[in-house]
């Protein structure tokens, strides 16, 4: 055999390998969960927290907590990042009650309480599953999609398929493919990667407004992908930059906490273009 042809074969060899390697322990590195024991009870300062537990059809049982208010104006959806459970998450529900909203949120499979098997299309029939569980009592247009980080993905696709309030996403990756291939360039992700999250196909099916509000030093998902994805739908979408903010540091800025109360409260209105200077044109003589 010839030197180069072994070479060659040694080298195609490992990288099959390594590809194969990585579509089995990719899970380990795209989900940090915390486990918690079924005995676990739930305890935040100043707010009132209803767990509840949802068995799908295929036996899982998605463990959640329903932050709620006194005459609520209406009901968030909070789906989280890919780390940790439910028991540190529910901090942030304060960010919506305070403006009079209840607040739900879960734990993915393998997450705190919630069990079954993980993988994309089950995490999706899950989170509709519970969707549809929430509009059972509520009215779609006092429903609003929140998506953090890796739940930015998961609430584009909801708000594709349903007619939710508003969609805001935190922090959202333009797929989850491009996420990873930023650390592995030369890895044929598109074809072994398990959890694709193309979250720019999907937010062309959103009729909601869209707000997105993304750190603009954030190092994990670059703020140029919310950039991209404004682009997509830019008559119903607006871009919240928060200035110096990281990726998982927002809720230390007060912008955000602005930004946040400006989109829960907006009311479009619409603008009598003749009144602007919206036909002027700049002449090019000087």
């Amino acid at each position: 055999m010839p030197y180069w042809l072994y070479i060659t074969l040694l080298v195609l060899t490992i990288y099959i390998g390594i590809s194969v390697i990585l579509y089995y322990v990719q899970d380990y590195f795209l989900f940090k969960p915390e486990k918690l024991p079924s005995d676990f009870q739930f305890h935040y300062d100043n707010q009132t927290a209803v767990e509840y537990n949802l068995e799908t059809r295929d036996g899982a049982v998605i463990n959640g907590l329903h932050f709620k208010v006194e005459n609520p104006i209406g009901i968030v959806l909070y789906l989280k990042g890919n780390s940790k459970s439910i028991k540190g998450w529910g901090k942030f529900a304060v960010d919506f009650t305070r403006h009079n909203y209840d607040v739900i949120m879960v734990d993915y499979r393998g997450f705190g309480k919630s069990t079954g098997r993980r993988t994309q299309k089950a995490l999706k029939h899950d989170l509709q599953y519970v969707y549809n569980k929430i509009r059972e009592r509520v009215k779609e247009k006092y429903i609003i999609l929140y998506g953090r980080s890796l739940g930015s993905g998961f609430a584009t696709k909801l708000a594709s398929t349903n007619q939710p309030k508003m969609l805001i996403l935190d922090a959202p990756y333009y797929s989850l493919a491009k996420v990873t291939g930023r650390y592995m360039p030369f890895m044929p992700l598109s074809l072994i990667l398990k959890y694709p999250m193309p979250t720019y196909k999907w937010i062309k099916y959103v009729n909601c407004p869209i707000h997105i509000i993304h750190g603009t030093n954030d190092q994990l998902i670059p703020f140029k992908s919310s950039v991209k994805l404004s682009k997509i739908k830019p008559d119903n979408t607006r871009l919240w930059p928060i200035i110096g903010g990281g990726h998982k540091n927002l809720n230390n800025f007060e912008s955000y906490h602005r930004t946040l109360e400006e989109i829960i409260h907006y009311k479009e209105k619409k603008i009598d273009l003749e009144t602007t200077s919206h036909k002027v044109k700049h002449s090019a003589k000087r």
